[in-house]
């Protein structure tokens, strides 16, 4: 287990590529705790949950082609997304995922954007999804992690969108903005899965 550990923090390493780095002082800009639970989890709000008001529905579907290129699955997601109750969260929305839409339903007037990511092998195994990092994230993965990444066939539920910048009092994180949860996929390393994300924000 300890092999293991040493093998998984050897793959992750932060580079800076240039220019200075700059504190992003938002964490307390909403009432309650901010955006960190405690030094390790950030909060996540339950788009379903009743004690607040989201204006935002997230949902997820996953295509998933194996190495061939043919398409062998496709699943979305069936229960609530998650994301963080925080100005960050309208931040990405306005300025990272694209052009939005205009769309009613029942009668409730939403803006709309889709947003496609294909994850590589290494992100997946680490499980990180950035759609932004104010510092170059790489991946450097020794031999024998790299081997038993394309040995072992891994299980998939929970998918994210991350924004990696340096928080004050936190240094830097990859913070899940969005994160969903799908019924369990299991990858082959060859396999291509397709992230589509749809992501729903109320007018007021």
């Amino acid at each position: 287990m300890k092999k293991l550990m040493v093998m998984l923090l050897s793959i992750i390493v932060v580079t800076l590529i240039a220019g200075s780095v700059q504190y992003v002082d938002a964490d307390h800009l909403e009432p309650g705790q901010g955006i960190f639970k405690d030094a390790e989890y950030v909060n996540l709000i339950d788009t379903n949950e009743v004690d607040w008001d989201s204006k935002y529905q997230i949902y997820l579907q996953i295509q998933l082609r194996n190495g061939d290129g043919q398409l062998i699955n496709v699943s979305q997601s069936t229960a609530a997304g998650a994301f963080i109750r925080h100005e960050l969260t309208d931040h990405v929305f306005d300025t990272l995922m694209g052009e939005k839409e205009i769309v009613v339903i029942d009668n409730i007037k939403y803006e709309k954007i889709q947003y496609v990511f294909n994850p590589t092998l290494v992100q997946r195994f680490v499980g990180m999804y950035p759609i932004f990092s104010e510092k170059t994230v790489e991946f450097e993965v020794e031999e024998s992690a790299h081997a038993k990444m394309n040995e072992k066939k891994k299980d998939y539920s929970i998918w994210k969108i991350h924004y990696c910048a340096t928080w004050e009092g936190h240094g830097f994180r990859c913070l899940p903005v969005f994160q969903v949860l799908i019924p369990t996929l299991t990858l082959e390393p060859s396999d291509t899965p397709t992230q589509q994300w749809t992501i729903l924000r109320e007018l007021s």
